[in-house]
């Protein structure tokens, strides 16, 4: 089965905590605190490799989560950072932003490591808490949290040429002439039901083909399989244009280029891409008023047409020689612009809640404190009464209309505020 397109869930690891410890050694009474830092999380990477061609992998297996760093140790000793995930994906897959459509990254090369989130920073220990006047810090802080994304997986062939046309015109027979591949044949629409790739070696110059399934009139609409493959035309240098010049199955070959053309436009800009036609199965052609209908109408306009048979390998040598006297001169397809490649810390915020029992206070940056406080020891709670000054926090109460003697409630645990 092929697949092109799915949407994962990533997760770096969360940074270790810092230790809360104190030295100790014989003789040694007061050696002060040792407590090491904790590791970094583990980062979310990913890999494109020439070795797989879908994401039929994906299929099952949605969520991707690094390890989480381990928490620091006593004699200063800093946790060990977490385990990376790396994720293999196909050549040329673009990974996007789920909720924003955002390019992340485009694995436009293999074996070039790419890092899309960086696991959390490990959380400093009691050792760096000590000063002149609090020998004994009692607190360390926590590591922290890794980020977590959702994200869409798009798969689009890197080729050099690109065979479209509507079904049963005659692509698959047409690659497996001038490549090795071996797709699979047959006189119905819908043979090829994903894309097909060979490489084509003539004259000393190689290149790949990408045999693209049958577009047919709405696809850029949804209607049929094109839709679902047009992305793969994006990543093509040239379009290789296959009709039906016999006129079999009662079609016009004029007016099947005009309604792929209408398609490829609707999609985007793929019309724009430089293009050859080859004017299929000329074996049993009982006449030449299509070719020249076809010729009167495309070569005006710089299109030149090749009258080929697949099936008798009529006329591939004179088609190959115009497709690699163009490509020799055209730029190859550079990557998809990304617009970041890790998206922003999240904002560290907190919102006052008022209600009939006090004041309420919740958000991230005041999990992050908590988290860093031992309520048990009156050093680190005077740290947890600092931190609630320094962010704000205090000041927003009292704008708030909070006074002594008000309750005051983070975390389930209540507070008496106090000027």
């Amino acid at each position: 089965m092929f697949v092109d397109k799915v949407k994962i869930k990533i997760k770096a690891g969360d940074g270790g905590n810092g230790c809360v410890s104190f030295h100790r050694e014989k003789f040694v009474q007061a050696g002060g605190p040792d407590g090491g830092d904790g590791g970094r999380g583990g980062d979310v990477v990913f890999i494109a490799s020439d070795r797989m061609h879908t994401l039929m992998d994906f299929r099952y297996k949605r969520s991707f989560e690094a390890e989480n760093g381990k928490d620091g140790t006593n004699g200063r000793r800093t946790g060990t950072k977490g385990q990376s995930v790396e994720t293999i994906v196909p050549k040329g897959t673009v990974i996007k932003d789920a909720e924003t459509d955002r390019v992340l990254a485009d694995m436009f090369t293999t074996d070039a490591p790419r890092v899309l989130l960086k696991g959390g920073q490990g959380g400093y220990g009691n050792q760096h808490f000590a000063t002149a006047t609090r020998q004994a810090p009692n607190y360390a802080k926590p590591g922290e949290r890794g980020r977590a994304l959702e994200v869409v997986l798009e798969l689009k062939s890197i080729a050099d040429l690109g065979l479209v046309g509507f079904p049963n015109v005659g692509k698959s027979t047409l690659l497996s002439v001038v490549t090795s591949a071996k797709p699979k044949i047959a006189n119905y629409h819908f043979t090829t039901l994903y894309p097909n790739l060979g490489i084509c070696e003539y004259n000393g110059y190689s290149f790949v083909v990408a045999d693209i399934p049958g577009i047919v009139e709405g696809a850029s609409h949804g209607i049929g399989l094109g839709y679902d493959f047009l992305r793969h035309i994006e990543r093509t240098r040239m379009l290789l244009h296959v009709v039906d010049i016999s006129g079999s199955e009662d079609r016009d070959p004029v007016k099947d280029f005009d309604a792929i053309m209408a398609e490829l436009e609707a999609y985007g800009k793929l019309k724009e891409k430089k293009m050859i036609v080859a004017a299929n199965k000329m074996d049993i052609c009982e006449n030449d008023d299509n070719l020249n209908r076809l010729k009167a109408k495309l070569e005006p306009m710089g299109i030149e047409v090749y009258p080929v048979s697949a099936a008798t390998t009529q006329g591939i040598e004179a088609l190959l020689t115009a497709v690699t006297r163009e490509l020799r001169n055209m730029p190859y397809i550079e990557p998809f612009e990304e617009e970041y490649e890790e998206p922003a810390p999240e904002e560290r915020s907190f919102e006052i809640t008022k209600s009939a029992y006090g004041y309420e206070v919740s958000g991230s940056i005041v999990d992050e404190i908590v988290r860093s406080v031992n309520f048990g020891d009156m050093d680190s709670l005077n740290y947890f009464h600092n931190s609630l000054r320094k962010s704000g926090i205090i000041d927003a109460l009292r704008r708030a209309g909070a006074k002594d003697g008000d309750t005051v409630t983070i975390q389930e645990m209540e507070f008496e505020f106090t000027e």
